[in-house]
């Protein structure tokens, strides 16, 4: 997992600057309606710790296989009114989460990375795969926010 906290750490030290260095008023630009922002798209990844964060912790005291629950993301997108929120409220957010994420990663074992999980789709996997998806789903929305 070392290699996955440095792939980690990189990430949001590029998205950081990123944020930081850019034009605040390209981070409210929705490309359609339906579509959004990169401040939305940076409020899902606030979601999506959260919801991960939660899920990185239960397996280690829950009955196994651990079930994994699906959350709404585009009603939750909404309900906290990302569109409107300050960026830099939401990057100190998602940067103090995914701190903390960073360290429960660096608390796995071998053995508690093998903890059973149940996803929604009815797949039984691990914690190990858990924690890459998470990673791999990070990475391809910072993609998105940063073109």
């Amino acid at each position: 997992m070392h290699q996955t906290t440095l792939r980690l750490e990189q990430l949001l030290t590029e998205a950081s600057n990123y944020i930081t260095s850019n034009s605040l008023s390209q981070f409210d630009i929705k490309p359609s309606p339906v579509k959004w922002s990169k401040k939305e798209i940076l409020g899902h990844l606030i979601d999506s710790a959260i919801n991960n964060l939660q899920r990185f912790t239960e397996i280690q005291f829950s009955k196994q296989p651990y079930q994994v629950r699906p959350y709404e993301q585009d009603l939750l997108v909404k309900a906290n009114a990302y569109q409107s929120a300050d960026i830099s409220e939401l990057l100190n957010v998602w940067l103090a989460l995914n701190t903390r994420i960073k360290e429960i990663i660096k608390q796995q074992t071998e053995v508690s990375l093998n903890y059973s999980l149940l996803l929604p789709n009815g797949e039984e996997n691990d914690l190990r795969f858990l924690i890459d998806d998470y990673i791999d789903h990070l990475e391809y929305h910072l993609k998105q926010i940063m073109v």
